[in-house]
């Protein structure tokens, strides 16, 4: 990334956290930069690279030093660390959902946790598939997260014995709890079946 990419991607991010994703345009990043259209299209070619651009400055947030040795500890320390990244952006998920950036920061997290799930003996088609599967859990349990109605109890009460009994069931499940530990829960229930393909 360039040095002008990198005041783009970071003037982008900032008018991501004053007003939010659908606020992002090259026009407004023009704008708070003080130049012209031109110049930040010449840069970043269109809203889908100005957002590859800010997913990856997002990502290279995530520290791959001092991990863990052993792989599983490795895999969910990168995993928790991707998710943090993400919280700490206002709509960090709706930014990185979607995007497929070929970038020194997406590759090289990529390439981290793809080698931290190969250290656990699988094949090269489970480690993909498995990096894959934690990637997108990990986006779309955050874009939930930073998209949720505080109290929201439209489900519960949408939801009948007579019309839905196994969600009448469970419904009292389905919002408890704290995100991360949901979170965690999901990220178990992965690297479980992983080990289970293994042995």
């Amino acid at each position: 990334m360039s040095e002008r990419q990198q005041e783009i991607a970071r003037a982008a991010l900032e008018l991501l956290e004053d007003r939010g994703a659908e606020a992002v345009s090259l026009r407004a990043v023009a704008d708070r930069l003080g130049v012209r259209l031109n110049t930040v299209s010449w840069h970043v070619g269109s809203k889908a690279g100005l957002q590859d651009l800010m997913a990856d400055e997002i990502v290279g947030e995530v520290s791959l030093k001092r991990l863990p040795k052993e792989w599983e500890p490795r895999v969910r320390e990168l995993v928790r660390r991707y998710r943090a990244a993400l919280l700490r952006h206002r709509d960090g998920a709706a930014v990185v959902a979607g995007t497929f950036v070929a970038r020194p920061n997406t590759l090289g997290l990529s390439d981290a946790l793809v080698a931290a799930l190969l250290g656990s003996g699988c094949g090269d088609a489970d480690a993909a598939w498995t990096a894959w599967t934690l990637v997108y859990f990990t986006l779309g349990l955050v874009a939930e997260e930073q998209s949720a109605p505080d109290g929201d109890g439209a489900l519960a009460t949408a939801v009948t014995a007579g019309a839905y009994p196994a969600l009448a069931r469970t419904v009292v499940h389905i919002g408890a709890g704290s995100f991360g530990e949901r979170h965690r829960f999901g990220l178990d229930l992965i690297l479980d079946g992983l080990r289970a393909r293994i042995r």
